[in-house]
């Protein structure tokens, strides 16, 4: 298969090298898109010195200003999906994601369309919050899990795998999410047009440099915005399936 991680970087430029490093020894011949929102800390200019040291296997794509996480990922999967790519993967850029995971989830995503990476599948594991954050992440998911119906452990994550076809029926120019929600919001369009959702547990680590993301805006907008998702789904149209039913699709070899 073709395969291409897409990973949005904003000030990552402590981690991006490590992390490259680390995608090139766990998947060997796996494509990397680094999307850079204009990072004023030169994140942008190691993507491309590390691009011209991998040429091929490398790409970065420059965005003018930041503008959230989602846009990103939105302009990223643009990129990858006017290439001939069988799937997408998607992580972050401060290695809380470790690259160790990216076979188990390529493998999933073999008789799935979706691969959600999960933290909490067997128990729970996350390394270094403190326990006031993994309350919040996990209000947060049962929170999305009652007002979506979904019912998948971790909801609020970004370590996923998606068939090509499978990102192309969630119709990305329709996402308005900007911030984390993105996450949620692409995995409910998924669920809601009867794609084969599968979940692997993974380990998820604290940042060990630069700062978090999150701030009080990116959580009002998921607590609003997952009320949003649900309404639309009420009172929307029906989704558009993209992908034949799940018996007749064949796996990936």
């Amino acid at each position: 298969m073709r395969a291409v991680a897409v990973i949005p970087t904003y000030n990552e430029r402590e981690n991006l090298n490590e992390l490259v490093l680390q995608i090139r020894q766990q998947c060997p011949g796996l494509h990397i898109l680094i999307v850079d929102d204009n990072s004023p800390d030169g994140t942008g200019v190691l993507a491309d010195e590390l691009a011209a040291a991998h040429p091929g296997e490398v790409a970065v794509l420059h965005r003018e200003r930041k503008q959230g996480l989602g846009r990103a990922y939105v302009a990223g999967f643009e990129y990858v999906l006017a290439q001939e790519y069988d799937v997408i993967l998607q992580m972050d850029a401060d290695l809380s994601h470790s690259p160790a995971y990216l076979p188990k989830l390529l493998d999933g995503i073999r008789d799935n369309d979706v691969v959600l990476g999960s933290r909490y599948l067997r128990g729970v594991n996350v390394v270094n919050w403190d326990l006031k954050r993994l309350i919040l992440s996990k209000c947060a998911t049962r929170y999305v899990q009652i007002v979506t119906g979904m019912n998948f452990t971790d909801l609020t994550g970004g370590f996923k795998c998606w068939r090509r076809a499978a990102l192309e029926s969630i119709q990305l120019d329709r996402v308005f999410a900007n911030g984390y929600l993105f996450q949620i919001e692409t995995t409910y369009q998924a669920h809601r047009r009867g794609l084969r959702i599968a979940e692997v547990p993974i380990i998820f680590y604290d940042r060990q440099v630069g700062l978090s993301k999150i701030d009080f805006s990116i959580i009002r907008e998921a607590l609003l915005g997952v009320v949003k998702l649900r309404v639309r789904a009420i009172f929307g149209r029906a989704p558009k399936t993209a992908l034949p039913p799940a018996a007749s699709r064949v796996p990936i070899p």
